[in-house]
């Protein structure tokens, strides 16, 4: 098998949901020693308990708990730190230095880690202490107002967390993996402000580049990619289901246009006075065949069409089955189960099924053998309660 291309880099996980555990999936996707670090339970300190199969189920990762707040326990897990390669964290700013756990505290034991703080909006700024969720960063970044309508007038809902997978989890994974890079070639660490916000801004660089130079504010309607004109829709087929539409270059538009026999519209891609026409004609076309139908002969033709797929059908759809992207898997209780398999270019898949752990089991006592503790010391960090 190949070797992996994290294989040996170590990473401690404080985060037990949200775009900092999506980090550390992909990092231990890619071969990377991923321990997940909690609250031991008479810390006091709430953390939320995911059911067993999300973030596929923590597969290939350990788990430590510490008392955070008692020096027994802080000086555990800083031994812990001291060995590894990356810190991901995602508590409110200034959290982790009044725990005596920050970035300078690590770094001064050792100058080579790789510190990575995902928050928000980030450890600086008016709003870097305000709590939020996915559609709230979504939506001070112009990504929900340049998103669809609802029938009222708002704002339409995604349909998966946006913000959370690729402005915050991926900017993450790929903000330390360049770290690591830097590393490689000075020896020296770095700290990684990771604003969940600032990710989302990111998302939107097409509209808001357009806006900066041209003055022109984007919106609903206002551009291909968001439902000006007929040739990148939605529309329902004679079964209620889905085709999404996406025929921008004017030789897929042609094809497209011949195969629905409306020729007469291909000249008129991009006129404005004609697009509620050429959306009611289309709008009619599709209605006459069943999605499945449609698919199977505009599909291949060159016409960018695709099925709009329930999140049942995804899984089983024949493209994502070739690819791999569904992965078998057993929970030491629930049993076996299939789950989203590593989808990152370059990982390295498993022989057999993944094998999920119970949530509850920790290796706290053997990652602090391995860092120099012995049975006696480990003993009594368990029995005050100061690890677990």
């Amino acid at each position: 098998m190949a070797t992996a291309a994290l294989d040996g880099i170590t990473v401690l996980d404080l985060a037990s949901v949200g775009p900092a555990a999506r980090a550390s999936r992909a990092l231990a996707d890619y071969g990377a020693s991923v321990v997940k670090v909690g609250a031991v339970p008479r810390a006091g300190s709430v953390q939320i308990v995911p059911p067993f199969y999300a973030y596929s189920g923590n597969r290939g990762m350990q788990r430590a708990l510490f008392d955070l707040k008692a020096d027994a326990g802080r000086g555990a897990f800083l031994r812990l730190a001291e060995r590894a390669d990356v810190i991901i964290e995602s508590f409110r700013p200034g959290v982790v230095d009044r725990l005596g756990i920050g970035f300078d505290a690590v770094r001064s034991i050792n100058p080579g880690i790789v510190y990575c703080s995902t928050s928000g909006f980030g450890q600086n700024g008016p709003r870097s202490t305000w709590a939020g969720h996915d559609v709230n960063y979504l939506a001070t970044s112009g990504f929900l107002d340049c998103t669809g309508r609802r029938g009222d007038g708002r704002p339409a809902l995604p349909g998966a967390t946006v913000a959370d997978i690729a402005a915050g989890g991926m900017q993450a994974t790929m903000s330390i993996m360049a770290a690591l890079v830097g590393r490689a070639r000075t020896g020296e660490g770095a700290y990684l402000d990771v604003s969940i916000a600032d990710g989302a801004f990111a998302l939107m660089s097409l509209y808001v580049d357009e806006y900066l130079a041209t003055g022109t504010e984007p919106g609903p309607g206002h551009y291909i990619l968001t439902g000006r004109y007929a040739c990148y829709e939605i529309y329902e087929c004679a079964d209620g289901r889905y085709v999404s539409v996406g025929a921008i270059e004017p030789q897929f538009w042609r094809n497209l246009c011949g195969l629905l026999g409306l020729d007469r519209y291909a000249g008129r891609q991009l006129d404005d006075e004609a697009q509620p026409e050429i959306a009611a004609a289309m709008a009619q076309v599709f209605r006459t065949r069943g999605r499945d139908e449609w698919v199977a002969l505009l599909g291949p033709a060159d016409t960018c069409v695709a099925p709009v797929n329930t999140v049942a059908e995804a899984v089983d759809d024949e493209q994502y089955v070739s690819r791999g992207l569904v992965a078998e898997a057993v929970h030491v209780s629930e049993g076996p189960f299939r789950q989203s398999a590593p989808v990152w270019a370059g990982t390295v898949a498993p022989d057999g099924p993944y094998e999920i752990r119970d949530g509850a089991t920790t290796d706290t006592a053997e990652l602090l053998a391995a860092v120099g503790f012995d049975p006696a010391e480990i003993e009594s960090l368990l029995a005050d309660g100061a690890v677990a």
